[in-house]
């Protein structure tokens, strides 16, 4: 027997079609997520490089002797100079950009490299390049 007045709407499909829907949105945020998480472990690292660099570069200090004491010299050369060759010890992809001593008694380096998403997709570009600087403080006592 056929029933008479009105007839609910034909839905068979539309669940699939949500589900799709939403499991492509979960896709894309994960992608995004794991990209986000990815360039900040590749900045914490190029901090750290930029730190040990620094780090070096203020021990490579000359000992200047004079009446009123020791003091600790930093030159632009040693300090690039011991930079340079921590960069190239620990640095894997990391370039030193600059690396100077602006008061003589403390050391900036400043180094830089690229970050390359896990998977590149469209919500992700392909490579950022990075930078990080870092200064350190030799003191005698």
């Amino acid at each position: 027997m056929r029933r008479r007045g009105p007839q609910p709407p034909d839905d068979e499909g539309s669940v699939l079609l949500l589900t799709l829907g939403y499991g492509v949105l979960a896709i894309a945020v994960i992608l995004v997520c794991t990209a986000a998480t990815s360039l900040y472990l590749a900045q914490k690292q190029l901090d750290a490089v930029a730190d040990a660099a620094a780090l070096a570069a203020a021990d490579g200090f000359e000992l200047a002797v004079s009446d009123e004491g020791a003091t600790a010299v930093l030159s632009d050369a040693d300090v690039e100079r011991e930079a340079q060759a921590m960069v190239a010890e620990i640095g894997r992809d990391a370039t030193l950009v600059s690396a100077d001593s602006p008061d003589g008694s403390s050391a900036r380096v400043t180094v830089a490299g690229v970050w390359h998403p896990p998977v590149v997709t469209v919500f992700v570009p392909e490579g950022v390049r990075l930078e990080a600087t870092a200064t350190s403080r030799t003191a005698l006592r």
